[in-house]
């Protein structure tokens, strides 16, 4: 969109004058596995794609477009804060004026519906009388279906159409249509009391009577604590522990987890990469695998290991990089007439469902050998890793995106992966098995230092592309090559040359420019130099690259995908599931 016809939108009423995009470090994400509800400062569900995380959005405020729903202080001055409740994404949403304090918590309800999404919000004086503006406005289809078919039934719910969308809304009997669309009231809740809002988005009618708010919260209550399990025997166990509710909070029912819970977050700003992290990639779901196995038998290491065996099983050596949450093909880019978050032209579809991706494979066997070593590996599954290394043994010398989606050319990272992966799944094989897979490791790693070494000693790139590159220090964490090979220490001491700043590390160098000039630092690369330099027996600085990584993030604790270290600010999109899942296992390893 133009800003003259954003101009004019604002011009006709939709309230994005009134919540516009604010810095990511201050959103706060509400999952229940199903889709995700991205929550601002001011008390705004700013994103949410309904019924499922590549739907179209419903509120689409995050990228300046129409669609809301704002709890929001009356008081025009107030200052912000907020946290989760220990073990789950229940987020409190907390407000200080002069005269009072209040909270409103928020959740997604659990267990979740895949039809039918339910939005809790509880309004709790904490202390002092408190009046509150609520404003529901969702707009299906990116903001182009407002509501329609809009009735106030005797119970005091609203139940109204979105596009193809069923909505019910409680909790708002006195609410009335606003000026700029959608409903709009006002809510007085008395000194330690407090009130319940419940809004249903749904593919499906809503039949019967409108669920209880006591009853939904208490089944959510129990959902989190029965699935996020303690993290202690971890350093940083509460940030261990709320990774781990980020990823079961990012992953569906069908095993599927999603990359990130939002599209077109720019890394930089005017830069043109604009991606939409909206689904399933196996390098992703293969690394919250593996951080699930470090903490032992776990649901969402089966979760992984039953969605990437169900994809090699159905697509063999054409393994696409990533997938819908129901298995299916990405769609293709298309922009989106929306504003779009400040720097960012708005898309939706990505190209990486088209591109082949090497290293998939070689991660696909790091995770069944992870569950193996729990004795979790079963039939069907032990068929999938001998596809992944059957596809290995046919496809390793083909160009590849690699781990960075880049151009296609033979990638050091990408064939050490499967070395990798070849190496630990042979540990677990029978005898025959272990030993072709185990001569192809040996194999893949002499084509590797043919071609991919450079004379200082250390990994390059690619044949063609000398520069060292921070994901070349992750294969031997893994198991290519021993720790004390040269080839080894020399590239995680480039790594530390030549790509870390103040503890913070950046994936390669961009053209001759400056480090955090390029791009920002890169936090899932900070995470695996704090696992190489354990080790390396240096556990000093790899706690400190720990806690340096893990401090690049804001109130609510999410990590997104780079760090812009001099302004301090979170890029990409969020929460990045990947850096969430190295995270959880650094702080399980660190701790062994």
């Amino acid at each position: 969109m133009t800003r003259a016809g954003h101009a004019a939108h604002v011009k006709r009423g939709d309230h994005t004058d009134e919540y516009p995009p604010h810095v990511l470090r201050e959103y706060a994400l509400l999952g229940d596995g199903e889709r995700g509800v991205v929550v601002g400062a001011r008390g705004e569900h700013a994103w949410m794609c309904a019924p499922a995380w590549d739907s179209d959005a419903v509120f689409s405020a995050l990228l300046g477009g129409p669609g809301i729903y704002a709890v929001t202080p009356t008081h025009p001055l107030f200052v912000w804060g907020g946290h989760y409740e220990p073990g789950g994404l229940i987020w409190r949403n907390r407000w200080v004026t002069g005269s009072q304090i209040v909270e409103c918590r928020e959740a997604l309800a659990m267990p979740a519906d895949p039809a039918t999404a339910i939005v809790l919000r509880r309004i709790e004086a904490v202390d002092g009388p408190t009046r509150m503006r609520v404003l529901l406005d969702p707009r299906a289809g990116y903001g182009h279906h407002r509501l329609t078919r809009l009735r106030r039934h005797d119970d005091g719910t609203w139940t109204a159409r979105c596009g193809s969308l069923y909505v019910r809304w409680s909790g708002a009997p006195e609410a009335a249509q606003a000026a700029g669309g959608g409903l709009e009231t006002y809510v007085s809740v008395e000194d330690g009391d407090c009130h319940d809002l419940v809004l249903e988005v749904s593919t499906d009618p809503l039949r019967g009577a409108p669920p209880s708010a006591d009853t939904l919260w208490h089944a959510t209550e129990r959902a989190w604590a029965e699935t996020v399990p303690d993290t202690f025997g971890t350093v940083a166990d509460g940030d261990a522990r709320q990774a781990y509710a980020v990823l079961r909070g990012m992953t569906s029912r069908t095993g599927a987890m999603v990359a990130a819970a939002t599209t077109c977050l720019p890394e930089r700003a005017e830069a043109g990469r604009n991606y939409d992290y909206r689904f399933a990639w196996i390098r992703d779901q293969c690394f919250a695998g593996q951080a699930a196995a470090a903490l032992g038998p776990d649901p969402l290491l089966d979760s992984a290991v039953s969605f990437v065996a169900e994809r090699l099983l159905d697509d063999g050596a054409r393994l696409l990089p990533a997938y819908t949450v129901r298995g299916g093909p990405i769609p293709p880019e298309r922009h989106l007439d929306l504003p779009g978050y400040p720097g960012a032209p708005p898309v939706i579809g990505n190209q990486a469902g088209n591109q082949f991706q090497l290293d998939a494979f070689g991660e696909a066997l790091l995770l069944f050998a992870a569950a193996a070593g729990h004795d979790r590996l079963d039939g069907p599954h032990w068929r999938a890793a001998e596809v992944a290394a059957d596809a290995i043994l046919r496809r390793r010398g083909d160009p590849d995106a690699g781990i960075w989606e880049l151009d296609d050319r033979r990638w050091a990272q990408s064939r050490l992966t499967c070395a990798a992966g070849l190496r630990a799944i042979s540990r677990h094989a029978p005898r025959g098995k272990a030993a072709d897979w185990s001569a192809l490791a040996d194999k893949i790693i002499a084509e590797a230092d043919a071609e991919c070494l450079h004379p200082s000693g250390r990994w390059q790139r690619a044949p063609d592309d000398e520069r060292v590159d921070a994901a070349l220090v992750l294969p031997p964490v893994r198991g290519a090559l021993p720790a004390d090979d040269p080839r080894t220490r020399a590239t995680l001491q480039a790594v530390l040359d030549g790509l870390s700043q103040d503890e913070f590390v950046y994936r390669f160098r961009v053209d001759d420019l400056p480090l955090g000039e390029g791009e920002g630092a890169f936090l899932l690369c900070g995470f695996a130099v704090s696992l190489a330099l354990q080790q390396q027996g240096d556990l000093i600085r790899a706690n400190r690259w720990f806690e340096r990584s893990r401090s690049a993030c804001g109130s609510p604790g999410l990590l997104a995908e780079e760090y812009d270290v001099e302004q301090r600010q979170l890029r990409g999109n969020l929460p990045q599931a990947f850096v969430h899942a190295i995270l959880l296992e650094t702080a399980r390893r660190l701790a062994a």
